[in-house]
């Protein structure tokens, strides 16, 4: 699957926009988070299905700019509420800098991703804006379940579903709903390329939370157990717990409700316990269910099959991703 012409232009796009300029402590985090790279996946999808659409792919580069930009505002802030000390194998930006400047950058990036918007005609601009505002309040409350669960011993597997759909899902079913707005699709395969980007969303960050816990540190580029040592109650958790001993759930919870003086050792400790109850391929099974659920609506959408197939392959590399 060849992504590069989407890429190529959205990183040619980002250098274009995005610029240092007047205060330079609030403009050079933007564009420091904004080039360390990562995968740049959901604005890729906005150009993609613009394209896969029968639109012209370049009139989503503004959209898709908004898409990267407001990802990496909830990036900056995740990170200082986690407090992060890497993204993208790079110190994060309240480590670079300070964190009241993480905050602020982090605001201006939210405010820029919606000013991307006002180049569009004032029907697309105003779909596009709902479609936006209803994505982001929905990033920011699965954010809060996130932060929540960390105190909470009650989390079930259905609530933690809903968290990751919020937080991370909905993005990715907006950025290829976008494309399919600007490319002027029905509303059934705009609803429906949107379904399928939740589905995967889903896989997405169910494999992103294996690999915190069982990824190679030096292709991951994040901390690998950066979820265990913050008692984040993830899929792998919920499942080790539903499914282990008396003797391992006692292990488990005690090890989730400490801050030892040794974190690696709780890491090793916590994978031990996530392999030996099968929650490790529980989850792996998980990642493929919604990845073939998310597939399987490809069906419905009217674009080429040769387009459904990539997709197809866009869905079958995130899940055996090892970044």
């Amino acid at each position: 699957m060849d992504i590069s012409k989407y890429s190529d232009a959205l990183v040619d796009h980002l250098e274009q926009k995005v610029t240092l300029k007047e205060p330079a402590s609030l403009y050079q985090p933007i564009k420091y988070i904004l080039t360390l790279g990562g995968k740049r996946l959901r604005p890729v999808l906005t150009l993609m299905s613009a394209d896969f659409f029968g639109g012209e792919y370049k009139e989503a580069l503004d959209a898709s700019l908004a898409v990267e930009m407001f990802h990496n505002f909830s990036l900056v802030h995740d990170d200082i509420m986690d407090n992060a000390p890497l993204r993208r194998g790079n110190k994060t930006v309240h480590e670079k800098w300070d964190v009241n400047t993480g905050i602020l950058s982090g605001d201006a990036m939210l405010i820029l991703a919606y000013q991307l918007f006002e180049t569009y005609t004032p029907e697309v601009f105003m779909q596009l804006a709902v479609l936006f505002s209803k994505t982001a309040l929905e990033v920011c409350e699965g954010q809060q379940y996130d932060v929540d669960f960390e105190t909470r011993n009650d989390v079930t597997i259905p609530e933690y579903i809903k968290m990751i759909e919020f937080k991370t899902a909905v993005l990715i079913g907006a950025s290829l709903q976008m494309g399919a707005i600007i490319a002027n699709a029905s509303e059934s395969c705009k609803e429906k390329i949107y379904a399928f980007g939740k589905n995967l969303g889903i896989a997405f960050q169910l494999q992103d939370d294996y690999l915190d816990a069982f990824g190679n540190p030096l292709t991951f580029g994040k901390q690998v157990g950066g979820d265990i040592m913050a008692n984040k109650k993830t899929f792998l958790y919920l499942t080790a717990l539903r499914k282990s001993t008396d003797a391992q759930a006692k292990t488990l919870t005690s090890l989730f409700s400490t801050s030892p003086s040794d974190p690696l050792k709780k890491v090793a400790a916590v994978k031990e316990i996530f392999i030996e109850t099968g929650a490790a391929k529980a989850t792996e099974k998980e990642i493929l269910r919604y990845t073939n659920a998310s597939i399987s609506l490809l069906d419905d959408i009217k674009i080429s099959k040769a387009h459904k197939e990539t997709l197809k392959s866009f869905a079958d590399f995130l899940m055996n991703r090892n970044v």
